[in-house]
């Protein structure tokens, strides 16, 4: 499932469907409820009107060959004459034959919050893992409803959201705690106050129904889908409410949905799992001592580690680097491991006397106005979804006690995550009740990909929706902890995922592969991070 909060699901970060509308939760389900019908009159509207592709805007940030344009869909489903959005869409076509063409290949990259409209450049940019599959397809990115191009929403102004430094995450008294909870509230009203028309409306159902409306204006009869992190909670309630529209579907590094994870619980486990993949990467920032210089043992390194902290929250690094800051940026290790050597060296150039590496790097850009409109813009989202998707707790004390027993053994990343969902707990638009995820009628079989460190959607919720899904087929790539395995260059993993793509086949048996190859200790130039949170790199979503 990148923030200046911290992580989710991302979280990251982000559940058997009954056949009419669940009596107890008024959820609407395939074969009935005012939703449904309005997801066939919005499917079959945008089918008749297509997508007008033409060379995308500048702004968007994607060149020829890749084109541009926009799927209507309703606001709310239960009104489909009523007001309306645009979801922006782009696509690169196929390389192959004609006789070759399977169709439309859609992509989520998780969040909520993430914008897929960088996807259809796997194809231009001849990217070798994709080459077989962009022979087939074509790629088709999006930005979901409230996303960058498609209605954006917002809940403060961008360079007050970056503006930095944030307060220490990790509270040293009450006040503190106190502090952080206005500001929480503060967030929740200002979603209101700028997004509210919208608000109610920023469901993962609602996503899923814009989904099959941009099948539809496609012109395919079934939709092939990648979603990875909070992709795959998309894609399993896609899979649910619309089982019979599913061709192939990849889920890549999965949320939990059970309804009762969905999604503070889910918040939860990820404290645990930052953790576990945080201590990963220090016992290999202490392997590789002879590179980096920071402690030949983990224990060493972790030490370091709240050293680093306590100068940040007594004198912020250039002004602008704290604890939360420090976070933000060194979140990027437990999310991917191609990150390690780019975070350990940064860290590293500090102790050496650099400062403005770490600066640079963790520190905000007040001028770069878009992209911090992006970085409000994906946190919002995140909220928004995250918060109206299923009811949180009310009360402060459960908050206070879950995030104070599970800081004691898992300091990294709990109260910055309690922060940042917070908002939850006084949301003013009415929490819904999650779709309960299972195998619908028609639904063909599912691949999944996890590596079982994974700490943006900790591994069990790969084995939930496994179980949930009839017919589906696992991928463990054991002993690693990428987030977003299916763009991780591993033959065993690659293979399948193509062959599945070209084929439809998912063999006869889950299949357990090797971890792909180890991070190179080497001092690496800068690279670009992954996508993950909108806010700091995002998971969840739940990332």
């Amino acid at each position: 499932m990148a923030a200046v909060g911290a992580a989710a699901l991302t979280a990251g970060f982000v559940l058997v469907p009954p056949a009419f509308a669940d009596a107890r939760s008024g959820q609407a389900q395939p074969g009935g409820g005012a939703e449904a019908r309005g997801v066939k009159i919005a499917a079959a509207r945008a089918a008749k009107e297509g997508v007008d592709w033409k060379d995308c805007p500048e702004d968007w940030g994607v060149q020829k060959p890749v084109q541009c344009g926009f799927v209507t869909v309703p606001v709310d489903y239960s009104d489909p004459g009523g007001r309306t959005i645009k979801i922006a869409v782009d696509r690169a076509e196929s390389t192959g034959a004609e006789k070759d063409h399977q169709g439309s290949l859609l992509y989520n990259p998780g969040g909520p919050g993430g914008s897929g409209l960088s996807f259809p450049t796997r194809i231009t940019k001849n990217d070798a893992l994709w080459k077989k599959a962009a022979k087939a397809y074509d790629f088709v990115g999006f930005d979901p409803r409230g996303v960058g191009h498609s209605a954006p929403v917002s809940c403060m102004d961008p360079q007050e959201y970056v503006k930095a430094p944030k307060q220490d995450p990790v509270p040293g008294d009450e006040a503190d705690k106190r502090a952080q909870r206005k500001l929480a509230e503060e967030y929740a009203e200002g979603c209101k106050e700028r997004s509210g028309g919208l608000l109610p409306h920023m469901t993962t159902p609602n996503t899923a129904r814009d989904l099959d409306v941009i099948r539809a204006a496609l012109g395919e009869k079934k939709l092939n889908y990648l979603g990875v992190s909070y992709g795959t909670y998309l894609g399993s309630v896609y899979g649910t409410l619309f089982p019979a529209h599913v061709r192939r579907m990849i889920l890549d590094s999965v949320v939990n949905p059970s309804r009762d994870q969905i999604w503070y619980k889910n918040n939860l486990d990820q404290n645990v799992a930052f953790q576990g993949r945080w201590e990963d990467w220090t016992k290999w920032v202490a392997e590789h001592d002879e590179t980096y210089g920071i402690g030949d043992t983990a224990a060493k390194v972790n030490e370091q580690w709240k050293k680093l902290r306590a100068e940040a929250a007594k004198k912020p690094f250039g002004g602008v680097v704290g604890p939360a800051e420090l976070l933000t940026f060194f979140q990027n290790a437990p999310y991917y491991d191609q990150m390690w050597p780019q975070v350990a060296k940064v860290w590293s150039d500090h102790r050496k006397g650099n400062e403005k590496a770490l600066v640079e790097a963790a520190g905000p850009d007040l001028s770069d106005k878009a992209g911090n409109k992006a970085a409000e813009n994906g946190n919002a989202v995140y909220t928004a979804v995250e918060c109206t998707d299923a009811k949180w707790p009310a009360g402060w004390d459960k908050w206070d006690s879950d995030s104070t027993r599970l800081h004691e053994k898992h300091p990294f990343l709990t109260w910055s995550n309690t922060w940042l969902n917070l908002p939850c707990a006084t949301w003013p638009v009415k929490q819904q009740e999650p779709v309960e995820v299972g195998s619908g009628e028609g639904l063909p079989p599912v691949l999944i990909t996890q590596s079982e460190r994974d700490a943006a959607t900790p591994y069990g919720g790969a084995l939930e929706v496994h179980k949930r899904l009839k017919g589906s087929r696992l991928i463990t790539e054991r002993d690693a902890g990428s987030h977003g395995i299916t763009d991780v260059r591993n033959p065993c993993i690659n293979k399948r995922v193509e062959t599945y793509l070209l084929e439809g086949t998912v063999g006869g048996k889950d299949v357990v592969c090797a971890p792909h190859s180890a991070p190179v200790p080497q001092i690496v130039p800068s690279v670009s991070l992954p996508e993950a949170k909108a806010g700091a790199a995002r998971l969840q979503g739940p990332r």
